[in-house]
């Protein structure tokens, strides 16, 4: 990313004071697979990490977990 990169983001997203900042689904997707990156991503804030390249039914695993979630609160 040009400006910040996706941790730097996750952080200014939950520190938003945004109502939806801290319960925002965030969705890392990187090239970066080792534990620690997977550990960082978390750290920040982000939900999950996905590796690439993004195995298309983990993917929609995720985006179901997280719509109906959202749909059900």
């Amino acid at each position: 990313m040009p400006v910040m990169d996706g941790y730097e983001a996750a952080e200014k997203i939950r520190l938003s004071g945004n109502i939806h900042g801290k319960t925002i689904p965030i969705i890392a997707v990187s090239a970066n697979a080792f534990p620690e990156d997977i550990a960082k991503s978390k750290e920040k804030g982000m939900n999950e990490h996905l590796s690439k390249p993004v195995n298309a039914s983990k993917l929609y695993e995720i985006i179901r977990k997280y719509c109906v979630r959202e749909s059900n609160e």
